[in-house]
């Protein structure tokens, strides 16, 4: 029989077995930032230890780094923060994409555009989004603090082994349905623990025809669904993706494409478990809750508690309504919203831009929403400017920001005030996550977004915009 990719890589970086049932993993490359990664370099200087290979750990900022003058914080944490990861990458001879590089952004943005990201590859970085460089066939794993300091020092990791589900959605989608309506329904149709002890494998038709910035989007939210990372093997989309990048050897590139096909399923592959999915099940996606799967969609209402069938999920049901301030019963259109998001490391690159741009001419904001756009890096700021994107977003009546995490997780000035309802693009909807206790967020894709801040209320943008033909090549 056969290996899957997960196996496959897994296999080439196991250095050795431990006593607990673990593997001993070597990691391939290490990603930074500011917030996750000062505690570990104190742990590190409290043992008298290096970094084992520093060539092998990439840093930025982007947590903390303001969108609106960004090179001076007003916040006091956030220039200490990024005083400290200065001084670390410089002490330990770590590479830094920091502001002044034209290259700095959200690390899971960053990673790709400069070819780091790599099939075949492990990768663990101390943010939980790292799935996102599955979807150029490595196995990516968010860490905590302590296993940062791990890597640093030793460049492994202890992990126990993952089953592998293999996610299948095969067929079309239909016209005005995008990568992130593709992983909201898997989400809610698996749950949000439906993932635990498992890697996703995303597998066919739709994912074949996914470009790499709609493949990151989807396994972006693999923690969403629980999963520990969540991967699309790597095809001859992924090799023209990576050609050329800063950091990829193309000294024999033809040795090197081939090498990162061969990581990619076998046909005869073992799977714990397989979902199939048909393409044309999925509609638009919008959460209702404060929690990833709970989503419907856009043309359906806001679940009942009644209708619950166990009273944990009647208590989880009422828990939501009462936060999301929402009526059982009601259709989740024309729910008024008061900010919109388009950004983050979901749904931050130039191809959402792009498609936003679009269909958002003759269009305007409607009054009192604040709509805020965000690109992913620096470099993807300076393609959306050198192809007019920013003027067509400000003549709508979007703000147009620099590069940063922004109101993801608002760890920045870019917060909800008060109990806000936010259409965003980003990847949670838990309480409190965009920096308000009371604020409220609706995770949906970016065209939803942007038909939202349009109508000033949740839309079907497939109304507004007239969307008769398939938004991408999808």
């Amino acid at each position: 029989m056969g290996k899957n990719l997960f196996q496959k890589v897994w296999d080439a970086h196991t250095v050795g077995h431990l006593a607990d049932g673990r593997t001993q993993l070597f990691i391939g490359t290490h990603l930074i930032h500011e917030v996750t990664s000062p505690q570990a370099f104190g742990m590190l200087r409290d043992l008298g230890l290096k970094v084992k290979f520093p060539q092998r750990t990439f840093a930025t900022v982007d947590h903390m780094v303001p969108t609106i003058d960004p090179e001076n914080p007003q916040d006091p944490l956030a220039v200490e923060m990024m005083q400290v990861l200065r001084d670390n990458v410089d002490d330990f001879g770590i590479t830094y994409f920091d502001l002044a590089s034209g290259k700095q952004g959200i690390v899971h943005v960053v990673g790709p555009e400069q070819g780091i990201t790599q099939p075949g590859t492990t990768i663990a970085c101390g943010d939980s989004h790292t799935a996102t460089h599955g979807a150029f066939g490595a196995i990516a794993f968010g860490i905590g603090t302590t296993q940062v300091r791990d890597v640093l020092a030793s460049q492994t990791l202890a992990l126990e082994e993952l089953k592998v589900r293999r996610i299948e959605v095969n067929g079309r989608l239909r016209p005005g349905v995008y990568a992130k309506d593709v992983i909201l329904h898997i989400i809610r149709l698996l749950g949000a623990n439906g993932g635990i002890g498992f890697g996703y494998e995303y597998a066919g038709e739709v994912f074949d025809r996914m470009s790499m910035e709609e493949r990151m989007t989807v396994c972006n939210m693999s923690i969403e669904g629980g999963a520990r990372c969540g991967y699309v093997n790597p095809d001859a989309n992924t090799v023209a993706y990576l050609t050329g990048r800063p950091y990829v050897d193309m000294s024999d590139f033809n040795a090197t494409a081939a090498r990162w096909l061969s990581f990619a399923s076998d046909p005869d592959a073992h799977y714990d478990d397989r979902v199939r999915i048909n393409a044309a099940d999925i509609e638009p996606t919008v959460t209702w809750g404060i929690s990833p799967d709970q989503g419907i969609a856009i043309s359906q209402t806001i679940p009942d508690p009644a209708n619950a069938a166990t009273p944990l999920e009647k208590a989880s049901i009422e828990e939501a309504l009462a936060y999301m301030k929402l009526g059982a019963g009601t259709p989740i259109q024309g729910v008024k919203i008061d900010v919109a998001f388009i950004g983050s490391c979901t749904n931050g690159r130039i191809s959402d831009f792009r498609e936003v741009a679009k269909y958002i001419r003759g269009h305007h904001v409607a009054a009192g929403v604040r709509a805020i756009v965000v690109p992913g890096s620096q470099i993807v700021a300076i393609q959306c400017e050198q192809e007019g994107l920013p003027d067509i977003f400000r003549q709508a009546g979007f703000e147009w920001r620099s590069a940063g995490c922004s109101m993801c997780l608002a760890m920045n000035p870019d917060k909800l005030d008060g109990d806000e309802l936010c259409a965003s693009s980003s990847n949670r909807n838990f309480k409190g996550r965009q920096g308000s206790p009371t604020g409220r967020t609706v995770l949906m894709s970016p065209v939803m977004v942007a038909a939202a801040a349009i109508n000033g209320h949740i839309s079907d943008a497939r109304e507004l915009f007239h969307l008769e033909n398939p938004p991408s090549e999808v």
